[in-house]
Protein backbone atom coordinates (compact mmCIF):
# COMPACT_ATOMS: atom_id res chain seq x y z
CA UNK A 1 0.00 0.00 0.00
CA UNK A 2 2.92 2.36 0.67
CA UNK A 3 3.72 2.50 -3.07
CA UNK A 4 0.18 3.44 -4.13
CA UNK A 5 -0.36 7.15 -4.82
CA UNK A 6 -3.73 8.38 -3.60
CA UNK A 7 -3.71 11.94 -4.92
CA UNK A 8 -5.93 12.52 -7.96
CA UNK A 9 -4.12 15.62 -9.24
CA UNK A 10 -1.42 13.45 -10.82
CA UNK A 11 -4.03 12.14 -13.28
CA UNK A 12 -5.09 15.51 -14.64
CA UNK A 13 -2.93 15.45 -17.75
CA UNK A 14 -3.43 11.81 -18.73
CA UNK A 15 -5.00 11.16 -22.15
CA UNK A 16 -7.54 8.58 -23.24
CA UNK A 17 -4.67 6.60 -24.73
CA UNK A 18 -2.78 6.75 -21.42
CA UNK A 19 -5.78 5.46 -19.51
CA UNK A 20 -6.44 2.72 -22.06
CA UNK A 21 -2.86 1.50 -21.70
CA UNK A 22 -3.19 1.47 -17.90
CA UNK A 23 -6.55 -0.26 -18.16
CA UNK A 24 -5.15 -3.01 -20.38
CA UNK A 25 -2.34 -3.53 -17.88
CA UNK A 26 -4.61 -3.60 -14.83
CA UNK A 27 -7.98 -5.03 -15.95
CA UNK A 28 -8.58 -8.51 -17.39
CA UNK A 29 -9.06 -8.38 -21.16
CA UNK A 30 -12.46 -10.09 -20.92
CA UNK A 31 -13.91 -6.86 -19.52
CA UNK A 32 -13.40 -4.95 -22.74
CA UNK A 33 -14.65 -1.52 -23.76
CA UNK A 34 -16.25 -0.29 -26.98
CA UNK A 35 -14.05 2.79 -27.33
CA UNK A 36 -10.96 4.24 -25.59
CA UNK A 37 -12.99 7.16 -24.26
CA UNK A 38 -12.54 7.88 -20.55
CA UNK A 39 -15.41 9.95 -19.19
CA UNK A 40 -14.69 12.95 -17.01
CA UNK A 41 -18.27 14.25 -16.72
CA UNK A 42 -21.70 13.93 -18.32
CA UNK A 43 -24.86 15.99 -18.33
CA UNK A 44 -28.15 15.34 -20.09
CA UNK A 45 -27.32 13.78 -23.46
CA UNK A 46 -23.69 14.90 -23.59
CA UNK A 47 -20.45 13.37 -22.33
CA UNK A 48 -16.98 14.94 -21.97
CA UNK A 49 -13.84 12.83 -21.77
CA UNK A 50 -10.58 13.43 -19.88
CA UNK A 51 -9.19 15.32 -22.87
CA UNK A 52 -12.17 17.68 -22.98
CA UNK A 53 -13.71 16.08 -26.08
CA UNK A 54 -17.51 16.24 -26.25
CA UNK A 55 -19.77 13.36 -27.34
CA UNK A 56 -23.48 13.18 -28.04
CA UNK A 57 -24.69 10.09 -26.20
CA UNK A 58 -26.77 7.69 -28.28
CA UNK A 59 -26.09 4.77 -25.90
CA UNK A 60 -26.94 5.99 -22.36
CA UNK A 61 -24.88 3.24 -20.74
CA UNK A 62 -26.90 0.61 -22.64
CA UNK A 63 -30.40 2.01 -22.07
CA UNK A 64 -29.73 2.95 -18.45
CA UNK A 65 -29.69 6.77 -18.21
CA UNK A 66 -33.06 7.18 -19.90
CA UNK A 67 -33.71 10.53 -18.22
CA UNK A 68 -30.27 11.79 -19.21
CA UNK A 69 -27.10 12.03 -17.16
CA UNK A 70 -27.34 13.73 -13.76
CA UNK A 71 -31.07 14.44 -13.91
CA UNK A 72 -31.53 16.98 -11.09
CA UNK A 73 -34.53 15.31 -9.43
CA UNK A 74 -32.87 11.90 -9.38
CA UNK A 75 -29.52 13.28 -8.22
CA UNK A 76 -31.25 15.18 -5.41
CA UNK A 77 -33.14 12.07 -4.26
CA UNK A 78 -29.93 10.03 -4.10
CA UNK A 79 -28.03 12.82 -2.31
CA UNK A 80 -30.80 13.06 0.29
CA UNK A 81 -30.69 9.30 0.84
CA UNK A 82 -26.90 9.29 1.05
CA UNK A 83 -27.05 11.84 3.85
CA UNK A 84 -29.19 9.36 5.81
CA UNK A 85 -27.48 6.00 5.13
CA UNK A 86 -26.05 4.11 2.18
CA UNK A 87 -26.62 0.47 3.20
CA UNK A 88 -28.10 -1.65 5.96
CA UNK A 89 -29.10 -4.76 3.92
CA UNK A 90 -32.76 -5.01 3.13
CA UNK A 91 -32.85 -8.57 4.50
CA UNK A 92 -31.55 -7.44 7.90
CA UNK A 93 -32.94 -4.00 8.70
CA UNK A 94 -35.12 -2.82 5.79
CA UNK A 95 -36.34 0.69 5.00
CA UNK A 96 -39.53 2.33 3.82
CA UNK A 97 -38.24 3.34 0.37
CA UNK A 98 -37.96 -0.33 -0.57
CA UNK A 99 -41.56 -0.98 0.48
CA UNK A 100 -42.82 2.12 -1.34
CA UNK A 101 -40.96 1.12 -4.51
CA UNK A 102 -42.42 -2.39 -4.39
CA UNK A 103 -45.91 -0.97 -3.94
CA UNK A 104 -45.39 1.37 -6.88
CA UNK A 105 -44.05 -1.37 -9.19
CA UNK A 106 -46.90 -3.70 -8.22
CA UNK A 107 -49.33 -0.94 -9.16
CA UNK A 108 -47.62 -0.16 -12.48
CA UNK A 109 -46.98 -3.71 -13.73
CA UNK A 110 -49.33 -4.68 -16.59
CA UNK A 111 -52.35 -6.86 -15.89
CA UNK A 112 -55.14 -7.13 -13.31
CA UNK A 113 -53.58 -9.76 -11.02
CA UNK A 114 -52.33 -8.82 -7.56
CA UNK A 115 -48.55 -8.41 -7.78
CA UNK A 116 -45.56 -8.70 -5.48
CA UNK A 117 -41.93 -7.74 -6.06
CA UNK A 118 -38.41 -8.61 -4.98
CA UNK A 119 -35.27 -6.54 -5.47
CA UNK A 120 -31.79 -7.55 -6.56
CA UNK A 121 -28.88 -5.66 -8.11
CA UNK A 122 -28.54 -6.60 -11.80
CA UNK A 123 -30.68 -7.75 -14.70
CA UNK A 124 -28.94 -11.13 -14.67
CA UNK A 125 -29.83 -11.57 -11.00
CA UNK A 126 -33.43 -10.71 -11.81
CA UNK A 127 -33.53 -13.42 -14.50
CA UNK A 128 -31.93 -15.99 -12.18
CA UNK A 129 -34.46 -15.25 -9.47
CA UNK A 130 -37.37 -15.35 -11.89
CA UNK A 131 -36.30 -18.86 -12.90
CA UNK A 132 -35.95 -19.87 -9.25
CA UNK A 133 -39.43 -18.57 -8.50
CA UNK A 134 -40.91 -20.30 -11.55
CA UNK A 135 -39.35 -23.62 -10.58
CA UNK A 136 -40.43 -23.29 -6.94
CA UNK A 137 -44.01 -22.50 -7.95
CA UNK A 138 -44.38 -25.10 -10.70
CA UNK A 139 -42.26 -27.94 -9.34
CA UNK A 140 -40.93 -28.27 -12.89
CA UNK A 141 -37.37 -28.01 -14.19
CA UNK A 142 -37.28 -26.91 -17.85
CA UNK A 143 -36.96 -23.39 -19.24
CA UNK A 144 -37.44 -22.43 -22.90
CA UNK A 145 -35.70 -19.34 -24.24
CA UNK A 146 -35.08 -18.11 -27.79
CA UNK A 147 -32.31 -17.95 -30.34
CA UNK A 148 -30.75 -14.50 -30.23
CA UNK A 149 -32.05 -13.73 -26.76
CA UNK A 150 -29.75 -12.14 -24.20
CA UNK A 151 -30.33 -12.55 -20.48
CA UNK A 152 -27.01 -12.00 -18.71
CA UNK A 153 -23.48 -13.21 -17.99
CA UNK A 154 -23.92 -15.51 -15.00
CA UNK A 155 -23.75 -19.25 -15.64
CA UNK A 156 -27.53 -19.73 -15.71
CA UNK A 157 -28.22 -16.61 -17.75
CA UNK A 158 -25.46 -17.47 -20.21
CA UNK A 159 -27.21 -20.80 -20.68
CA UNK A 160 -30.46 -18.96 -21.35
CA UNK A 161 -28.79 -16.54 -23.77
CA UNK A 162 -29.13 -17.59 -27.40
CA UNK A 163 -25.88 -16.13 -28.72
CA UNK A 164 -22.44 -17.71 -28.41
CA UNK A 165 -19.80 -15.01 -29.03
CA UNK A 166 -18.76 -13.28 -26.87
CA UNK A 167 -21.12 -14.23 -24.08
CA UNK A 168 -20.85 -18.03 -23.94
CA UNK A 169 -17.61 -18.78 -25.77
CA UNK A 170 -15.09 -20.66 -23.52
CA UNK A 171 -17.41 -20.66 -20.49
CA UNK A 172 -19.32 -23.97 -20.55
CA UNK A 173 -20.68 -26.30 -19.39
CA UNK A 174 -23.98 -24.57 -18.76
CA UNK A 175 -26.92 -25.70 -16.61
CA UNK A 176 -29.12 -28.47 -17.93
CA UNK A 177 -32.82 -28.29 -18.83
CA UNK A 178 -32.51 -25.12 -20.92
CA UNK A 179 -33.94 -25.23 -24.45
CA UNK A 180 -33.94 -22.74 -27.32
CA UNK A 181 -36.57 -22.12 -29.98
CA UNK A 182 -36.49 -19.87 -33.06
CA UNK A 183 -37.39 -16.22 -32.56
CA UNK A 184 -39.71 -14.73 -35.19
CA UNK A 185 -37.83 -12.25 -37.39
CA UNK A 186 -39.65 -11.41 -40.60
CA UNK A 187 -36.55 -9.74 -42.11
CA UNK A 188 -34.71 -13.05 -41.83
CA UNK A 189 -37.56 -15.24 -42.97
CA UNK A 190 -38.62 -16.63 -39.58
CA UNK A 191 -42.37 -16.32 -39.14
CA UNK A 192 -44.47 -16.47 -36.00
CA UNK A 193 -45.68 -19.88 -37.22
CA UNK A 194 -42.06 -21.05 -37.57
CA UNK A 195 -41.25 -19.96 -34.03
CA UNK A 196 -44.31 -21.65 -32.56
CA UNK A 197 -43.54 -24.80 -34.53
CA UNK A 198 -40.05 -24.71 -33.02
CA UNK A 199 -41.55 -24.82 -29.54
CA UNK A 200 -43.84 -27.66 -30.59
CA UNK A 201 -40.81 -29.54 -31.89
CA UNK A 202 -39.14 -29.12 -28.50
CA UNK A 203 -42.24 -30.62 -26.88
CA UNK A 204 -41.96 -33.61 -29.19
CA UNK A 205 -38.20 -34.16 -29.17
CA UNK A 206 -36.64 -32.70 -26.01
CA UNK A 207 -39.00 -31.95 -23.13
CA UNK A 208 -42.66 -32.58 -22.40
CA UNK A 209 -44.68 -29.41 -21.78
CA UNK A 210 -45.61 -30.83 -18.38
CA UNK A 211 -41.91 -30.55 -17.42
CA UNK A 212 -41.49 -26.92 -18.55
CA UNK A 213 -41.48 -24.40 -15.71
CA UNK A 214 -41.29 -21.26 -17.84
CA UNK A 215 -40.90 -19.68 -21.25
CA UNK A 216 -38.61 -16.63 -21.20
CA UNK A 217 -38.90 -13.94 -23.87
CA UNK A 218 -37.79 -10.37 -24.56
CA UNK A 219 -40.51 -8.18 -26.12
CA UNK A 220 -37.67 -6.62 -28.13
CA UNK A 221 -34.47 -8.63 -28.40
CA UNK A 222 -31.64 -6.47 -27.10
CA UNK A 223 -28.15 -7.82 -27.78
CA UNK A 224 -29.70 -10.11 -30.38
CA UNK A 225 -30.35 -7.21 -32.76
CA UNK A 226 -33.34 -5.10 -31.63
CA UNK A 227 -35.88 -7.39 -33.26
CA UNK A 228 -39.37 -6.83 -31.81
CA UNK A 229 -41.51 -9.81 -30.89
CA UNK A 230 -44.69 -9.53 -32.98
CA UNK A 231 -47.82 -8.82 -30.94
CA UNK A 232 -49.42 -12.03 -32.16
CA UNK A 233 -46.38 -14.02 -31.03
CA UNK A 234 -46.50 -12.73 -27.45
CA UNK A 235 -50.25 -13.36 -27.39
CA UNK A 236 -49.74 -16.90 -28.71
CA UNK A 237 -47.12 -17.55 -26.02
CA UNK A 238 -49.60 -16.45 -23.37
CA UNK A 239 -52.20 -18.88 -24.72
CA UNK A 240 -49.62 -21.68 -25.00
CA UNK A 241 -48.42 -21.15 -21.44
CA UNK A 242 -51.96 -21.13 -20.08
CA UNK A 243 -52.76 -24.31 -21.98
CA UNK A 244 -49.83 -26.22 -20.46
CA UNK A 245 -49.52 -24.60 -17.02
CA UNK A 246 -46.22 -22.96 -18.00
CA UNK A 247 -45.20 -19.59 -16.56
CA UNK A 248 -44.51 -16.74 -18.98
CA UNK A 249 -41.46 -14.67 -17.96
CA UNK A 250 -41.12 -11.41 -19.88
CA UNK A 251 -37.65 -9.87 -19.79
CA UNK A 252 -38.16 -6.09 -19.77
CA UNK A 253 -34.64 -5.35 -18.53
CA UNK A 254 -33.74 -3.26 -21.60
CA UNK A 255 -37.21 -2.46 -22.96
CA UNK A 256 -38.86 -1.27 -19.76
CA UNK A 257 -39.39 2.10 -18.08
CA UNK A 258 -40.80 4.07 -21.02
CA UNK A 259 -37.98 3.14 -23.42
CA UNK A 260 -40.37 1.85 -26.09
CA UNK A 261 -43.13 4.44 -25.66
CA UNK A 262 -45.01 2.39 -23.08
CA UNK A 263 -43.95 1.99 -19.47
CA UNK A 264 -43.40 -1.69 -20.36
CA UNK A 265 -43.12 -2.92 -23.92
CA UNK A 266 -45.37 -5.95 -23.34
CA UNK A 267 -48.28 -3.50 -22.97
CA UNK A 268 -48.36 -3.24 -26.77
CA UNK A 269 -49.51 -6.88 -26.90
CA UNK A 270 -51.94 -6.57 -23.99
CA UNK A 271 -50.20 -9.54 -22.36
CA UNK A 272 -49.83 -10.03 -18.62
CA UNK A 273 -46.65 -11.83 -17.64
CA UNK A 274 -46.58 -14.27 -14.77
CA UNK A 275 -43.17 -12.85 -13.90
CA UNK A 276 -41.46 -9.75 -15.29
CA UNK A 277 -37.79 -8.77 -14.91
CA UNK A 278 -36.69 -5.13 -14.86
CA UNK A 279 -33.44 -3.20 -14.40
CA UNK A 280 -31.39 -0.75 -16.58
CA UNK A 281 -33.60 2.37 -16.97
CA UNK A 282 -35.29 1.69 -13.66
CA UNK A 283 -33.01 3.99 -11.61
CA UNK A 284 -31.24 6.08 -14.29
CA UNK A 285 -27.76 4.81 -13.50
CA UNK A 286 -27.96 3.43 -9.97
CA UNK A 287 -27.69 -0.38 -9.66
CA UNK A 288 -31.03 -1.98 -8.86
CA UNK A 289 -33.18 -4.64 -10.50
CA UNK A 290 -36.41 -6.41 -9.69
CA UNK A 291 -38.73 -9.29 -10.38
CA UNK A 292 -42.41 -8.32 -10.37
CA UNK A 293 -45.04 -11.01 -10.69
CA UNK A 294 -48.35 -12.50 -9.70
CA UNK A 295 -48.47 -12.61 -5.92
CA UNK A 296 -49.23 -16.32 -5.50
CA UNK A 297 -46.31 -17.18 -7.79
CA UNK A 298 -43.88 -14.74 -6.17
CA UNK A 299 -44.64 -16.23 -2.74
CA UNK A 300 -43.56 -19.75 -3.76
CA UNK A 301 -39.98 -19.59 -2.38
CA UNK A 302 -39.52 -19.91 1.38
CA UNK A 303 -38.31 -16.93 3.46
CA UNK A 304 -34.58 -16.54 2.90
CA UNK A 305 -34.72 -18.22 -0.50
CA UNK A 306 -34.45 -14.91 -2.35
CA UNK A 307 -32.20 -11.93 -1.72
CA UNK A 308 -28.65 -10.64 -1.89
CA UNK A 309 -26.34 -8.40 0.11
CA UNK A 310 -26.90 -5.33 -2.05
CA UNK A 311 -30.44 -6.26 -3.12
CA UNK A 312 -32.74 -3.23 -3.10
CA UNK A 313 -29.98 -0.74 -2.32
CA UNK A 314 -31.42 2.32 -0.55
CA UNK A 315 -29.68 4.53 -3.12
CA UNK A 316 -31.19 2.50 -5.94
CA UNK A 317 -34.64 2.62 -4.36
CA UNK A 318 -34.45 6.41 -3.96
CA UNK A 319 -33.33 6.79 -7.57
CA UNK A 320 -36.03 4.45 -8.90
CA UNK A 321 -38.81 6.25 -7.02
CA UNK A 322 -37.57 9.56 -8.43
CA UNK A 323 -37.29 8.04 -11.92
CA UNK A 324 -40.91 6.89 -11.82
CA UNK A 325 -41.93 10.45 -10.94
CA UNK A 326 -39.82 11.88 -13.77
CA UNK A 327 -41.36 9.45 -16.29
CA UNK A 328 -44.83 10.70 -15.34
CA UNK A 329 -44.01 14.40 -14.88
CA UNK A 330 -42.00 14.74 -18.12
CA UNK A 331 -44.04 12.24 -20.16
CA UNK A 332 -40.94 10.26 -21.08
CA UNK A 333 -43.04 7.57 -22.78
CA UNK A 334 -44.50 10.20 -25.08
CA UNK A 335 -41.06 11.69 -25.64
CA UNK A 336 -39.77 8.23 -26.64
CA UNK A 337 -42.32 8.20 -29.47
CA UNK A 338 -41.15 11.66 -30.53
CA UNK A 339 -37.53 10.49 -30.55
CA UNK A 340 -38.49 7.57 -32.79
CA UNK A 341 -40.18 9.90 -35.28
CA UNK A 342 -37.05 12.00 -35.68
CA UNK A 343 -34.82 8.95 -36.05
CA UNK A 344 -37.24 7.23 -38.40
CA UNK A 345 -37.19 10.12 -40.88
CA UNK A 346 -33.42 10.50 -40.84
CA UNK A 347 -32.61 6.78 -40.93
CA UNK A 348 -35.01 6.11 -43.80
CA UNK A 349 -33.45 8.98 -45.72
CA UNK A 350 -30.08 7.28 -45.19
CA UNK A 351 -31.56 3.96 -46.28
CA UNK A 352 -32.81 5.59 -49.48
CA UNK A 353 -29.31 6.89 -50.11
CA UNK A 354 -27.62 3.56 -49.35
CA UNK A 355 -30.26 0.85 -50.02
CA UNK A 356 -27.69 -1.88 -50.60
CA UNK A 357 -26.06 -1.19 -47.22
CA UNK A 358 -28.87 -0.31 -44.81
CA UNK A 359 -30.95 -3.43 -45.18
CA UNK A 360 -33.49 -2.73 -42.45
CA UNK A 361 -34.57 0.19 -40.26
CA UNK A 362 -36.23 -0.61 -36.92
CA UNK A 363 -37.97 2.36 -35.25
CA UNK A 364 -41.40 0.97 -34.35
CA UNK A 365 -40.78 0.69 -30.60
CA UNK A 366 -40.00 4.15 -29.33
CA UNK A 367 -36.41 5.03 -28.51
CA UNK A 368 -35.17 1.46 -28.98
CA UNK A 369 -34.06 1.78 -32.59
CA UNK A 370 -31.61 0.15 -35.00
CA UNK A 371 -30.31 -0.20 -38.52
CA UNK A 372 -29.03 -3.48 -39.94
CA UNK A 373 -26.01 -3.21 -42.24
CA UNK A 374 -25.67 -5.72 -45.07
CA UNK A 375 -23.84 -6.21 -48.34
CA UNK A 376 -25.62 -6.02 -51.69
CA UNK A 377 -28.97 -5.50 -49.97
CA UNK A 378 -28.92 -9.15 -48.87
CA UNK A 379 -30.09 -9.97 -45.30
CA UNK A 380 -27.88 -13.07 -45.42
CA UNK A 381 -24.74 -11.01 -46.10
CA UNK A 382 -24.11 -9.13 -42.84
CA UNK A 383 -21.59 -6.29 -43.06
CA UNK A 384 -19.88 -6.80 -39.72
CA UNK A 385 -16.73 -4.93 -40.72
CA UNK A 386 -18.63 -1.80 -41.75
CA UNK A 387 -20.60 -1.90 -38.49
CA UNK A 388 -17.43 -2.05 -36.42
CA UNK A 389 -15.79 0.70 -38.47
CA UNK A 390 -18.87 2.93 -38.26
CA UNK A 391 -19.04 2.70 -34.47
CA UNK A 392 -15.33 3.49 -34.20
CA UNK A 393 -15.61 6.42 -36.59
CA UNK A 394 -18.61 7.78 -34.69
CA UNK A 395 -16.58 8.07 -31.50
CA UNK A 396 -13.77 9.80 -33.38
CA UNK A 397 -16.32 12.37 -34.54
CA UNK A 398 -18.04 12.94 -31.20
CA UNK A 399 -20.90 10.42 -31.18
CA UNK A 400 -21.24 7.61 -28.62
CA UNK A 401 -22.73 4.65 -30.46
CA UNK A 402 -23.35 0.94 -29.85
CA UNK A 403 -23.64 -2.14 -32.03
CA UNK A 404 -25.33 -5.48 -31.42
CA UNK A 405 -26.84 -8.45 -33.26
CA UNK A 406 -26.32 -12.16 -33.74
CA UNK A 407 -24.14 -11.33 -36.75
CA UNK A 408 -22.56 -8.19 -35.29
CA UNK A 409 -24.08 -6.01 -38.01
CA UNK A 410 -26.68 -3.92 -36.18
CA UNK A 411 -26.17 -0.34 -35.03
CA UNK A 412 -28.54 0.44 -32.17
CA UNK A 413 -29.71 3.81 -30.91
CA UNK A 414 -30.62 4.30 -27.24
CA UNK A 415 -30.60 8.05 -26.57
CA UNK A 416 -32.06 9.59 -23.44
CA UNK A 417 -35.81 9.88 -23.82
CA UNK A 418 -35.65 13.62 -23.13
CA UNK A 419 -32.86 14.35 -25.64
CA UNK A 420 -33.45 17.57 -27.59
CA UNK A 421 -34.27 17.48 -31.29
CA UNK A 422 -31.22 19.65 -31.88
CA UNK A 423 -28.89 17.07 -30.32
CA UNK A 424 -30.64 14.21 -32.11
CA UNK A 425 -30.06 15.86 -35.46
CA UNK A 426 -26.49 16.80 -34.60
CA UNK A 427 -25.77 13.17 -33.72
CA UNK A 428 -27.51 11.89 -36.84
CA UNK A 429 -25.49 14.35 -38.92
CA UNK A 430 -22.34 12.74 -37.50
CA UNK A 431 -23.71 9.30 -38.33
CA UNK A 432 -24.40 10.38 -41.90
CA UNK A 433 -20.94 11.92 -42.22
CA UNK A 434 -19.32 8.69 -41.00
CA UNK A 435 -21.36 6.62 -43.43
CA UNK A 436 -20.59 8.97 -46.31
CA UNK A 437 -16.88 8.64 -45.60
CA UNK A 438 -17.10 4.84 -45.55
CA UNK A 439 -19.31 4.28 -48.59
Amino acid sequence: MSNVKLKTTEYAELSNRDWQARKENAVARGQGNVAPVYVERALGSEIWDVEGNRYIDFGTGIAVCSAGHCHPKISAAVAEQLDKFSHTCVMVTPYDSMVRLAEKLNELAPGPSKKKSIFVTTGAEAIENAVKIARAHSGRRGVIAFNGGYHGRTNLTMGLTGKITPYKNLFGPFPAEIYHAPFPIEYHGVSVADALKGIDNLFKADIAPSDVAAILVEPVQGEGGFYPAPVEFLQALRVLCDEHGILLIIDEVQSGFARTGKLFCSEYAGVEADLMTIAKGMANGFPIAAVVGKAEIMDAPMPGGLGGTYAGSPLGCAAALAMIDVIAEEDLAGKAIGVAKVFDKRLRDLQSKYPATIGHVRTAHGAMMAIELVQNGDPDQPDTELTKALVGSAYENGLALLSCGMRGNVVRFLPALNISEELMNEGLDILQKCLDERL
